[in-house]
């Protein structure tokens, strides 16, 4: 069996794509591999819905937001050498400001006082949304790959998940 998918598509193209399978008689997509975290949320409004209305999976990447999510940047300009901040800013500079990384440092604590990893909590909060079936992580070193599989252990209730991305 075959299966294909899209990855970064806009709503309306995912729609675009259903519709050219139907008229032709092809395979649908089934999945759609959006970048979506508790800091880039911009899918909520119609690439979700338009996923849940074709029954596609969603699997997003980079539920750490390119980093920001774990626990690296802590103020403008304080980024370590190698990271996508100094290598190539360009998609997060919107991110840099001190209400983010305010929120950002409230989010570490609420991690600690779980005692659990920032990491582990921001891809637990990714995988606790509704239309998401998975999360596409991309750890360096064994440590950082353990703390990304301890997100699956991590429970959160709704008034939990909303909490927490009320801190964004």
């Amino acid at each position: 069996m075959r299966a294909i998918g899209s990855s970064t598509f806009p709503a309306e193209a995912i729609v675009e794509a259903q519709w050219a399978a139907e008229r032709r008689g092809r395979e649908r997509f089934v999945c759609e591999q959006p970048p979506y975290s508790i800091l880039v949320r911009g899918i909520e409004a119609d690439v979700l819905p338009v996923c849940e209305q074709y029954g596609m999976g969603v699997i997003p990447w980079s539920p750490l937001a390119g980093g920001w999510l774990s626990g690296k940047y802590r103020s403008a300009g304080d980024y370590p050498k190698g990271s996508r901040m100094t290598l190539r800013p360009e998609p997060y500079a919107h991110l840099v400001s001190d209400r983010v990384f305010k929120s950002l440092a409230t989010f570490g604590g609420e991690a600690r006082s779980r005692g659990v990893d920032i990491t582990a909590l921001a891809i637990a909060w990714v995988l606790h949304q509704p239309r998401v079936d998975a999360a596409i992580i991309g750890p360096r070193t064994p440590a950082q790959l353990d703390a990304a599989l301890s997100a699956s252990s991590i429970v959160l209730s709704d008034a939990d998940a909303d909490s927490l991305a009320g801190l964004f």
